[in-house]
């Protein structure tokens, strides 16, 4: 069965760097994209042809005909479904995720800031869906569009992290790129002497720990990827700064987050929290069960 991308659209520029990120994607993976515009004022689809004088639809029609007039301009083989509901965007995009084995958003920059506008709706979803999201910045759209830099991949050793690295191998693979795998660990007690100084050999022997760690857990994924060129790292400080100091040339950042079905609220976890905030490159949010932030 033909995967499918969706693509969220509503007008601004930040939709349409989504929308281009996700037609390369959709191009590479030789799936669907399926563009969609949520809002509930739209009125009931009359059957006549979108865009006479009659059709109440006429701006968000003419929106999706320039959005989808782009992309077949620039992909002109790519399958291409287009979507008019009129629904809250959170529920019209919950549930095209889940009929989705991508979504991809636009997220506000704030240029010189060097951050996302991370709307409710965006928030929320990230919270909810089980399916990967990916949060694409405005001044993103060109460079990614074409042949963006590497995937860069947190990984945490304690916590399941089989999603967020098949979905980063795949990416690399797909995009014939280095994979760059993250792994933050804090240096344990001992590494401090006692006026809070580090020593220098407890903190490269707890280094030497941590790469030996990653190296086990990366083995199995470097036989089933043998195309794929690896470069790990241990950063021995927390994981949020760590994967946002390695992103200032990345095509994507790819990150896990527990997906738990009994706990309410838009709870993301602190590191998702920074990265999708803070990140220079676009983020991939993959979804996980189990335990681990």
């Amino acid at each position: 069965m033909q995967e499918t991308i969706t693509a969220g659209v509503d007008g601004t520029p930040e939709s349409s760097a989504a929308v281009l990120w996700a037609a390369q994607e959709a191009e590479l993976r030789r799936a669907r994209l399926r563009l969609l515009h949520a809002w509930v004022l739209l009125a009931p689809e009359s059957a006549g042809p979108p865009g006479g004088e009659s059709d109440q639809n006429y701006w968000p029609h003419r929106m999706m005909d320039e959005v989808a007039g782009t992309v077949r301009a620039r992909y002109p083989d790519l399958p291409l479904e287009r979507e008019l509901v009129p629904k809250d965007p959170l529920e019209a995009l919950t549930d095209a995720a889940g009929r989705s084995d991508l979504l991809v958003l636009g997220t506000r920059d704030l240029g010189p800031v060097s951050r996302y506008v991370l709307g409710e709706v965006g928030l929320q979803l990230i919270a909810r869906t089980t399916t990967p999201l990916v949060l694409v910045r405005t001044r993103q759209g060109a460079a990614v569009a074409g042949h963006g830099g590497d995937v860069v991949v947190g990984v945490g050793l304690h916590e399941p992290h089989e999603p967020q690295l098949t979905f980063a191998f795949d990416c690399a693979l797909r995009h014939g790129v280095t994979l760059r795998v993250v792994h933050g660990r804090h240096l344990p007690s001992f590494a401090y002497n006692r006026g809070g100084g580090v020593e220098p050999y407890a903190a490269e022997e707890a280094a030497a720990v941590a790469r030996q760690d990653l190296a086990r857990a990366l083995g199995p994924w470097r036989e089933k990827y043998p195309d794929v060129a690896v470069d790990a790292r241990v950063e021995l400080e927390s994981a949020a700064p760590a994967l946002l100091r390695d992103t200032a040339d990345a095509g994507l950042l790819v990150v896990g987050r527990r997906h738990r079905h009994l706990r309410p609220g838009p709870r993301i976890g602190h590191v998702v929290q920074a990265v999708v905030h803070h990140a220079a490159c676009p983020v991939a949010v993959v979804p996980h069960e189990g335990k681990g932030g």
